[in-house]
């Protein structure tokens, strides 16, 4: 089977594409869209079979759940069993946007899947024009982690996510490149003070002005087969099929030559604007903007872009440590780390843990 694309206006998607978007979902298929994020792979959330597709085409355990996207606040309140004074404070000043809150969750509307069978549900109401009319057009939340394949590079076109998935999805509707170019920040409000599950999109910074207390879970060590909190929470994620090393601006050069010894491919290398990287033969240099929205707008386009080019390893310069490149350096140390049962070392930073 392959997969259907349908091109549609970022801003004003084709009512007809939305409507057969919808009429996929509602039989129990699977559709990858747009959010201002990444894209994701969309099954409704209240149909078990329909979800359990959705871990399938990435080959993603039980275990790590799902988020439930939803058409407004109403719905969300009435997927969850309560909902909290600072659910609603959080939802007024950042929804739509890329934030996921974790409540506790309700008896109707989400099946067992989607949570890993936990007692809470991650939800999120995403401001992009093309989820939000798929979402008004159906009646249900929609479940949708990014469209890739389990802990690879999260998609940020459509390209990307048939790069992964192409059959194994029934519809892709191709709003062109996102925006933000990483997932959602992860939010429990079950938990006081509230606790920070996932950095993400929304920045680290702005969600600390209005939630001083808010506390730092740290990733898994190792995936034990429980039921996780919150998506993106195991330690390995958003790796390209390239070994990614990071290294100090000063250090590249040497990184790269020691790679380039080791004769096993072509280098890739992403660095900072004004970074000076040495030409060389089967060296691929990238430059990406010294400010961190930018930055993490195009990231996961120009790892994808270095995978494409066969690179067999990706170096990737060292960025800021203050708080608003948090979500980046969060994407880099997962991309880095070792696949389970793995050797090699990975180069380890204290600001990991922010």
């Amino acid at each position: 089977m392959r997969t259907e694309v349908i091109a549609v206006d970022p801003q004003r998607p084709d009512p007809a594409a939305i409507a057969r978007a919808a009429a996929v979902l509602r039989r129990g298929g699977l559709v990858a869209f747009p959010t201002e994020t990444v894209y994701g792979l969309g099954a409704r959330a209240d149909d078990a079979a329909a979800v359990g597709r959705v871990f399938a085409a990435k080959g993603r355990p039980s275990f790590n759940p799902l988020i439930a996207h939803v058409a407004t606040v109403d719905h969300a309140r009435r997927l969850a069993a309560s909902w909290p004074p600072l659910a609603a404070q959080l939802a007024a000043r950042f929804w739509p946007g890329p934030l996921t809150l974790v409540v506790s969750r309700g008896a109707d509307g989400v099946c067992d899947p989607v949570t890993g069978g936990g007692p809470t549900v991650a939800l999120r109401l995403p401001s992009h024009p093309v989820a939000r009319a798929l979402l008004a057009a159906v009646d249900f939340a929609v479940a949708a982690p990014s469209a890739n394949r389990y802990q690879q590079l999260s998609p940020t076109t459509a390209a990307h996510v048939l790069k992964g998935l192409d059959g194994r999805v029934d519809l892709v509707l191709d709003g062109g490149p996102t925006t933000c170019g990483i997932e959602s920040t992860v939010v429990d409000v079950t938990h006081d003070p509230p606790r920070l599950l996932r950095h993400g999109s929304l920045a680290y910074d702005l969600l600390r002005m209005a939630l001083p207390a808010l506390t730092v879970v740290d990733a898994p060590a190792e995936e034990s087969g429980e039921a996780l909190a919150s998506p993106g929470m195991v330690r390995r994620h958003y790796a390209p099929r390239a070994g990614l090393r990071r290294a100090t601006g000063g250090a590249l050069d040497g990184v790269v030559d020691a790679l380039r010894r080791e004769g096993d491919g072509a280098v890739g290398v992403v660095a900072l604007e004004g970074t000076r990287v040495t030409p060389a033969a089967g060296v691929l240099a990238r430059t990406l903007p010294r400010d961190a929205a930018a930055y993490a707008g195009a990231l996961f386009a120009v790892l994808h872009a270095l995978d494409d080019a066969g690179c067999a390893h990706i170096v990737v310069e060292d960025v800021p440590a203050d708080d608003a490149w948090a979500a980046v350096r969060d994407r880099l140390a997962r991309a880095a780390e070792a696949p389970s049962g793995a050797g090699g070392a990975v180069t380890s930073h204290p600001s990991d843990q922010s």
